[in-house]
């Protein structure tokens, strides 16, 4: 596993829409490992390739429950609604109120290339809709309700 380098907003890579996987391979497999150490390394809750420089439709996400990664994800279904402070790794020491779907169904991949649904709601719903945004070049900052705000420091 290696760390990545994170692209941030001003990186023209998280405007552009991704390809899907197509192949399942060990290249994969070693990307997937690698977005799951930058993400850790950075404390984040979840990591999609653009944010690392590759247009590939792959995610990783955890938001304290284990590592879920998902392969060319597609939401099937959303409903309700919840608005919160959301963050990005990619734009560092800020936050912003996005309204998102309280839950989401969607279609996806493994690592080995099987297909699975996942099932989410409340933050794990916000961070899938999250990460698939980043797949199609969209920022959270995009979606954001009033002013960015600074990041509290967690220190």
């Amino acid at each position: 596993m290696a760390l990545r380098q994170l692209r941030t907003e001003e990186d023209d890579i998280l405007r552009k829409k991704c390809k899907d996987v197509k192949v399942f391979d060990e290249k994969l497999r070693q990307l997937l490992d690698d977005m799951a150490e930058t993400m850790y390394n950075y404390n984040g809750v979840g990591l999609a390739a653009p944010q690392v420089g590759i247009l590939k439709r792959a995610v990783v996400i955890d938001i304290g429950e284990g590592l879920l990664e998902l392969i060319n994800p597609v939401i099937i279904e959303s409903g309700g609604s919840q608005t919160d402070d959301e963050g990005c790794l990619s734009v560092p020491g800020f936050v912003g109120k996005v309204t998102r779907p309280k839950w989401v169904k969607a279609e996806c991949y493994t690592r080995d290339g099987d297909k699975m649904i996942i099932e989410a709601e409340d933050l794990l719903a916000r961070c899938i809709c999250h990460e698939a945004d980043h797949l199609e070049g969209i920022l959270y900052t995009d979606k954001v309700e009033g002013e960015l705000m600074e990041a509290e420091s967690e220190e």
